[in-house]
């Protein structure tokens, strides 16, 4: 039996966020990828669309000069022949200020040939922008 292609994908995800090394990564992606990360574009500008090979390396780019990966436990993930879902709890690191983030994510991948032609992430963004903030955000009362 052979590996599942999330696994090579992420193992060269993680080598690149925190060590920089692209290549694997670069490898793993299919050149008209189709990759977005839903969430605030005006506080995070690596969220949004991408396409293409050079956009998604980008963004892993841009991610890595923000934050470094400690851990990441996956909560839960389901397998299909070309296709990969997770939820996945990181800890991370912001590199301007040394704060501590906790995140929580979903995944959507599709596989083609052992290469990623798909992406979606879905992030609990209320969190995270609460704790790059630093404080609560307030709200209004429903009721």
């Amino acid at each position: 039996m052979t590996e599942h292609s999330l696994w090579r994908f992420s193992r060269a995800l993680h080598r690149a966020l925190n060590e920089r090394q692209f290549d694997d990564l670069a490898a793993l992606l299919d050149d008209d990828v189709d990759w977005r990360m839903y969430g605030p574009i005006d506080m995070f500008p690596f969220f949004g669309p991408k396409r293409g090979k050079a956009e998604v390396l980008e963004v892993c780019s841009q991610i890595a000069d923000n934050v470094r990966v400690h851990r990441f436990d996956r909560e839960a993930v389901m397998l299909g022949v070309d296709t990969a879902a997770s939820m996945i709890r990181y800890s991370l690191t912001a590199l301007d200020s040394n704060k501590p983030i906790s995140l929580r994510l979903a995944h959507f991948a599709q596989f083609k040939a052992g290469r990623l032609v798909s992406m979606r992430i879905v992030i609990d963004t209320f969190d995270l922008v609460e704790q790059v903030l630093g404080h609560p955000i307030d709200l209004p009362q429903i009721a």
